[in-house]
């Protein structure tokens, strides 16, 4: 199984397209605010930001420190073990889809291409700054999922999934909807870039909550590899694109380097594209395109 696929012609191979999202202010505006404490003339005053203003003053360390001096306090949630323990990103997801469900509200710019690629069976992987485990993160999409998508649509989307298990050459006739919805989630990724389990995975501890960019650049490579193995050894004849969008531009700028500097030498047939979400005037993104080198 694997993601969505365009075919441009009786003879022609298909295109495969799959996605990598950041999740605050790019997919959804959570309510979660970091903990920190502002510099004034009185002194130090306790401020709470949220994830979009903190974009724009982490590096003001100047002004701005974490409360108590210490990060971890600073961000206890976005982590499983603070008072709402690992119930907190399904929380907040549910409070962010709130209004959006009522209509009150629109989502953060990728949310409609977020729920595109659901429905086209897209294989993805949500890479955040956030501390949550995989199966956090996993239980807010399948709730995205329950919530935005209509009846119908749910329909349309285990159609293509049922269409794409067949393209990669197996029997999935005896299986129900809701298993193959399961081996779609199952094989997607879900990267709390902060959190330990994902430094586990990197093998060394990386203060994501300071500097993510070289966690998501390891994150980014994971997927890029995941799904490129996934094409050669079903021996799939296939065009690929993988897109990346981010609300931070300097988590944008690090993957672009990274791109260009190393994934599309080591991936030269792929395409990447980039979508730049970090000016809220426009919910159409800044689309830079990334070819194999």
């Amino acid at each position: 199984m694997t993601t969505n696929v365009e075919t441009e012609g009786v003879n022609r191979p298909p295109h495969l397209k799959y996605y990598m999202f950041d999740w605050d202010d790019n997919i959804l505006h959570m309510p979660t605010t970091i903990h920190l404490e502002r510099k004034t003339e009185e002194g130090w005053k306790p401020i709470h930001v949220t994830t979009a203003e903190f974009a724009k003053i982490r590096r003001d360390t100047e002004h701005y420190r974490p409360i108590k001096g210490d990060w971890d306090d600073a961000f206890i949630d976005f982590y499983d073990h603070g008072v709402r323990g690992d119930e907190t990103f399904l929380s907040d997801t549910r409070r962010a889809l709130r209004p959006i469900v009522q209509k009150e509200e629109e989502g953060a710019p990728s949310f409609q291409r977020f729920k595109q690629a659901l429905l086209e069976g897209a294989l993805f992987a949500i890479i955040t700054a956030r501390a949550h485990s995989a199966q956090s993160i996993r239980r807010g999409v399948e709730y995205f999922i329950e919530t935005v998508l209509t009846p119908d649509e749910r329909v349309q989307m285990i159609k293509n999934l049922r269409r794409f298990i067949k393209l990669f050459g197996e029997d999935g006739t005896l299986l129900t909807d809701d298993e193959v919805l399961a081996r779609y989630l199952d094989l997607n990724r879900y990267r709390g870039v902060t959190s330990p389990e994902f430094q586990e995975i990197m093998g060394r501890a990386v203060s994501g909550a300071e500097s993510p960019e070289q966690a998501k650049q390891f994150a980014v490579k994971d997927f890029v590899t995941h799904v490129i193995n996934i094409v050669q050894q079903r021996g799939v004849e296939a065009s690929v694109s993988i897109g990346f969008s981010d609300d931070d531009p300097h988590n944008v700028h690090a993957i672009i380097d990274f791109l260009n500097e190393e994934l599309a030498r080591q991936f030269p047939d792929v395409k990447f594209v980039v979508y730049d979400t970090s000016d809220p005037e426009h919910q159409s993104a800044r689309k830079i395109v990334i070819r194999g080198k």
